[in-house]
């Protein structure tokens, strides 16, 4: 039986923590973790270390159970893998309610930022077929203004310190959310001219570029997951876009940038690269297996067709997120 506000409600019950203090936090967290261990359900959380402790210090943590945060959200596919086996693996064992409250870290909302906000819309289709409620909560204060109003249309309700359950009415519906063209976020790399540039590359070719060009301080096994993931995206545009496909390549001492590009519309399935989707159209496992093995990627439709963006490497944390909304690559 669901508890809370989520009582007699299926499905993924998904909310946001506006939090302007750290009294506001622990506010909207007590009760919800308080209410969670009492009823016997699944508990956790996923903060960050001050967060955590402030957690920890603020009430007795039996029966709550904490996961680290900033190892499991790494990447956004390998966040929704996770969560959906341990959600799974409850749900088999009797859970009738799991709670869980967690939070980004602030480098989340640098470059990286796009495909964040496309794991929280994602989310609420990847994880609606268990009895899950979430918050997930951003500090208003130190969150940039562009990711909040991201933050708004990914959650379909927020959770306010005096208990209120507020409906969101900037929330979009997943596959409005992520058929959005989002300009890639800006890298000063890319406005210099290619070191490589390849017009209907054989996928061959890409991986032997990448390689010949990979910088000493990027491991073998980054340079090997980024050659697999192009591999895939010269796959796919060659199978399935329009040509010509171009392959460009950029490398500088911390990082290695790839873009592969077609005159086509691109996949339609909106959890490309979130989900892995063996029967979904064309892109879905390629995308999917890129979105494990880099550090980055960006999908990104224009007038002239479809581009996929990798990243192995370092990324370039300077970008502040206005510039991400603002520029394309």
């Amino acid at each position: 039986m669901r508890t809370g506000a989520a009582a007699g409600y299926e499905g993924y019950f998904h909310e946001a923590i506006y939090h302007r203090s750290d009294e506001e936090l622990l506010a909207v967290v007590v009760p919800f973790l308080r209410g969670g261990v009492a009823a016997g359900e699944p508990t956790f959380v996923a903060f960050g270390p001050e967060h955590t402790e402030l957690v920890r210090s603020a009430m007795p943590t039996d029966g709550i159970e904490f996961l680290t945060g900033g190892d499991l959200y790494t990447r956004p596919a390998g966040a929704i893998q996770s969560y959906r086996r341990m959600l799974a693996e409850l749900t088999a064992g009797g859970a009738q309610q799991i709670r869980i409250v967690g939070e980004l870290l602030p480098p989340a909302f640098g470059a990286t930022w796009d495909w964040w906000a496309r794991y929280e819309s994602a989310i609420n289709h990847a994880y609606d077929e268990f009895p899950l409620w979430s918050m997930c909560a951003y500090d208003v204060h130190s969150t940039p203004d562009e990711v909040l109003r991201d933050v708004a249309r990914t959650h379909p309700r927020a959770a306010t310190p005096d208990g209120g359950h507020l409906p969101s009415a900037d929330f979009l519906a997943p596959p409005a959310f992520l058929t959005m063209d989002r300009p890639a976020p800006y890298d000063p790399l890319v406005r210099q001219a290619p070191l490589v540039e390849l017009v209907n590359p054989t996928p061959g070719s890409t991986r032997q570029a990448i390689a010949r060009t990979a910088p000493p301080a990027i491991d073998a096994v980054t340079v090997d997951g980024l050659m697999l993931a192009a591999t895939e995206a010269v796959t796919n545009a060659l199978r399935h876009g329009a040509p010509p496909v171009l392959f460009r390549l950029w490398t500088a001492d911390d990082r290695i940038v790839v873009t592969v590009s077609d005159s086509g519309s691109g996949t339609t399935d909106p959890y490309a690269g979130l989900l892995p989707a063996p029967r979904a159209p064309a892109g879905g496992l390629g995308l999917w297996l890129a979105h494990q093995l880099c550090d980055h990627v960006h999908l990104h439709r224009s007038a002239d067709g479809f581009t996929v963006r990798l990243i192995a490497g370092s990324l370039h944390d300077a970008v502040e997120p206005a510039a991400i909304q603002a520029t394309a690559a």
